[in-house]
């Protein structure tokens, strides 16, 4: 079952209590700005905000906030785990770093956005890495030689960044993909 969102349950309570956007904003002295940028999922609330919506709307905070779900976290957190890792399967099987991650995206990118974005961030990165390491090798034939120091380099950086890169998604949730020539383009809003 989805938990619904802030938005969702701000716009289900005010149109339960048949208020318009402009008729909470009188009752609560929050800025109809306000209340279509929350309603809208551009902006996450200050909890004082969601306390004058409550009052508004004559509910319990607890109806308009959503909790996180500790096991959701957990679950998320695993997702995540396995998003960034699965490239590492290019080290045994070619072009496994980016259709591993590929596949998980495909799957997961509609069940939350942090999935979507992270999997876009790691299948640019990775198929620019595959891009720059058959460059590197096709510049075996005017520079025999060079070519492995270019090659080795590419690959190293490749590891080093996606190690870095499923650490910072653990602890913070954030990633930092650098060089991705942006194959996938984030969803315009």
């Amino acid at each position: 079952m989805k938990t619904k969102s802030i938005s969702e349950n701000l716009i289900y309570h005010r149109k339960l209590k048949g208020l318009t956007q402009e008729d909470l904003s009188e009752k609560t002295t929050v800025g109809v700005r306000t209340i279509q940028r929350i309603e809208k999922g551009d902006v996450q609330p200050h909890l004082q905000t969601i306390k004058l919506l409550a009052i508004g709307l004559e509910l319990e905070v607890n109806d308009l906030l959503v909790l996180d779900n500790p096991k959701e976290e957990t679950i998320q957190r695993k997702w995540m785990l396995l998003l960034h890792t699965s490239p590492f399967f290019g080290l045994i099987i070619p072009f496994a770093n980016v259709l591993f991650p590929l596949f998980i995206w495909i799957n997961k990118a509609e069940d939350n956005k942090v999935y979507d974005v992270h999997g876009r961030a790691i299948i640019n990165f990775h198929c620019t890495i595959n891009l720059l390491i058959i460059i590197s090798l096709l510049l075996f034939f005017p520079f025999p030689g060079f070519n492995f120091i270019g090659t080795g380099a590419v690959f190293l950086f490749g590891i080093i960044v996606s190690l870095k890169n499923t650490m910072s998604a653990l602890d913070s949730g954030t990633c930092y993909y650098p060089f991705s020539i942006p194959f996938l383009k984030p969803k315009s809003a």
